[in-house]
């Protein structure tokens, strides 16, 4: 019983530290090209340039955006589907550029939570939540124009 529970510690940070990474990047979506690293970072600069950037290090390839509210009309909560009267989410983007010989890759994600019923002392907080599609899409279909106007293809 000693040794099973001596394995089961060892074993259970593995498995929660697995679980953990693969949910903090579920949702990322990566773009190719064949293209100068230059006009890759262009490209994911000029795409969030909508948003204020809290991290732009051309040397790493990062970028992170501020949150931005999104307000969210019509959500209800709890077993009487209340309204929440002032609902919204918020979102993060982060792109990653890297350069590997003469292909650029841009991979991004967006990390959206809700403003939510939490209960106790403090009625409202944030918890995380699925990306939006439609963001995804949007800063896809900007990353895709952007390579395009530099004469790069995405795929």
């Amino acid at each position: 019983m000693t040794r099973f529970f001596r394995r089961g510690v060892l074993v259970l940070p593995f498995l929660f530290g697995s679980l953990i990474g693969c949910a903090a990047f579920s949702g990322m979506q990566q773009r190719s090209t064949v293209c100068s690293y230059d006009h890759a970072w262009a490209a994911a600069v000029d795409a969030v340039k909508d948003r204020s950037s809290d991290t732009q290090d051309k040397a790493d390839g990062l970028i992170v955006t501020h949150w931005l509210e999104i307000p969210m009309q019509g959500r209800a909560y709890g077993i009487f589907r209340r309204d929440v009267a002032d609902s919204k989410d918020r979102s993060r983007l982060t792109l990653k550029v890297k350069q590997q010989d003469d292909i650029a890759n841009i991979s991004f994600v967006e990390e959206r939570q809700s403003w939510v019923f939490r209960g106790g002392s403090r009625l409202f907080g944030w918890a995380p939540t699925d990306p939006s599609e439609q963001v995804m899409h949007d800063l896809q279909r900007r990353i895709d124009a952007k390579l395009q106007e530099h004469g790069c293809i995405a795929t």
